[in-house]
């Protein structure tokens, strides 16, 4: 079967506005959706090839993949100015998630031992592009606990400045933990395929 999949990001932009005077607020917004990609097949062979020509791609790649997740960032800082300084007043950044999985629709009349390496190898990729998504989301909070630390500036010009800093790094962080999260992944992909595969095969009483 393929490897672990690679995710797709979407950078964000922050906008700003000036608001009056107020406690410091924060909200991250996450939302998740799901779509899905048919495969057909009757052997193992069969949903490999599928997979492999029907999977979706990642970005910056034609290799097609078993499982991918598209990430989108946005939001938005509003900014109070008293006394000659410009501080954070809130900051919401957003974070949408689409997970596509594969679906196999002519499962029926399929041998029991091949449903269960299906169910094995499904379940992993579900698991491994929801993964992704929590890293999405952490990052999230993490870029918002940042934004609302910034110290107070001279202008709210150069407050904009820091906040765009700030949400850049975080991407480029976001990326690097999603990197080594696809490379840890990649690395134990057979291991973790096989402990799936007996944990199903005990649980049914063995593959008839």
């Amino acid at each position: 079967m393929l490897s672990v999949s690679r995710y797709m990001p979407l950078l964000l932009g922050f906008s700003m506005a000036v608001a009056a005077c107020g406690p410091a607020a924060a909200t991250v917004i996450a939302t998740r959706s799901y779509s899905y990609f048919a495969i057909k097949g009757k052997t193992a062979d069969q949903l490999d090839q599928q997979l492999s020509t029907n999977g979706p791609t990642a970005s910056g790649s034609s290799a097609r993949h078993p499982g991918a997740t598209k990430i989108r960032f946005g939001g938005d800082a509003t900014y109070v100015q008293a006394g000659g300084r410009c501080r954070v007043a809130s900051a919401k950044v957003t974070v949408h998630t689409q997970i596509i999985l594969p679906r196999w629709t002519n499962r029926k009349g399929a041998s029991k031992q091949l449903s269960m390496i299906w169910d094995a190898l499904s379940s992993d990729i579900k698991r491994h592009e929801e993964r992704h998504a929590e890293i999405a989301r952490n990052q999230a909070r993490a870029m918002e606990r940042q934004i609302l630390a910034l110290p107070a500036q001279p202008s709210c010009e150069r407050m904009q400045e820091l906040v765009t800093d700030v949400s850049t790094r975080g991407i480029e962080e976001h990326d690097r933990l999603q990197a080594r999260f696809d490379r840890i992944e990649a690395v134990n992909f057979q291991n973790r395929m096989m402990r799936l595969l007996n944990n199903r095969i005990r649980i049914s009483g063995g593959a008839r």
